[in-house]
């Protein structure tokens, strides 16, 4: 049963480009299923049925908070139905089960003076700085995911055109502001060649060794300018998407427009963000 797992654990990676984060979380979640499961005599897969998944559901309960059910449910109802589709199962009897309720959560966001105060600090002439400078008015000012933003190479950026492409299998073209195409402009000519050790380097966001910068770099990178403009909350990438898309359905933007500029295969996930759009996040944008 754990060759399966690591098939679909594979097809996660290589057919839906998973975080290797999203790989770890699946992989323990599917292994607790299957230690249930085999504590309760089921060795294969045809054996498991609805009651099975409806049990493990009602023990996870017993144990987790409400948002960490769902996620492992989520996990085994995605990988039985991967299994349907290889005809290991001929039944997904995850069906037959709800899912859990979760509590819906708005998302978090930072107001205009906040932002501002993000971005409005005086920034140093070394490769560093001027690297953190071009990296956050970039995410503030596209609303992109940690993951495409690690990713980005030379190629994906046009200063001439002010616009940059990121994605995975669904690549998107963003449109840059005047203040992100400097703050880019000036890490390209003077930030990033202090911070190579490899001109083949194309990697566009490098570290303090001249490595691809990683995902927990760019965390921390985010965290400092967070603590050092005074700002009480916890300010993460997703904060700052949010803020984005936030700001952007606050000035009169369609929804359909902030689904194409985030990603969303959903329109339903942008709506999420409409509750921030409300007249105190308008008035706070026009104050």
């Amino acid at each position: 049963m754990r060759a399966e797992i690591e098939s679909f654990l594979g097809y996660l990676a290589g057919q839906k480009e998973a975080s290797p984060h999203t790989i770890a979380a699946y992989r323990n979640d599917l292994g607790q299923f299957l230690d249930y499961l085999a504590a309760h005599d089921v060795g294969a897969w045809d054996q498991v049925a609805p009651t099975h998944v409806a049990a493990f559901l009602s023990w996870l309960q017993d144990r987790y908070a409400v948002s960490t059910v769902a996620r492992k449910i989520a996990a085994v109802r995605s990988c039985l139905h991967f299994l349907v589709g290889q005809s290991v199962l001929r039944d997904d009897p995850s069906t037959a089960v709800p899912p859990p309720p979760v509590p819906r959560r708005q998302p978090r966001y930072l107001s205009v003076e906040e932002i501002s105060r993000f971005l409005d600090w005086p920034v140093g002439d070394d490769g560093k700085s001027l690297r953190d400078a071009a990296l956050l008015e970039l995410m503030v000012t596209t609303g992109m995911r940690v993951s495409e933003v690690v990713r980005l190479t030379l190629h994906d950026l046009d200063l001439e055109r002010g616009e940059i492409v990121c994605g995975g299998r669904q690549r998107r073209r963003l449109p840059l502001s005047p203040r992100a195409v400097e703050a880019l402009r000036r890490y390209l000519e003077e930030g990033r060649p202090r911070l190579l050790q490899d001109e083949k380097e194309d990697v566009l966001f490098v570290n303090h060794r001249g490595l691809p910068l990683t995902r927990q770099g760019l965390w921390l990178i985010i965290k400092g300018r967070a603590e050092a403009a005074g700002l009480g909350q916890v300010v993460t990438p997703h904060v700052l998407r949010h803020s984005f898309a936030a700001h952007m359905l606050a000035q009169g933007e369609s929804l359909e427009e902030v689904q194409e500029r985030l990603g969303h295969a959903n329109l339903a996930t942008t709506q999420t963000y409409l509750e921030l759009a409300e007249p105190d996040y308008q008035a706070d944008l026009e104050s």
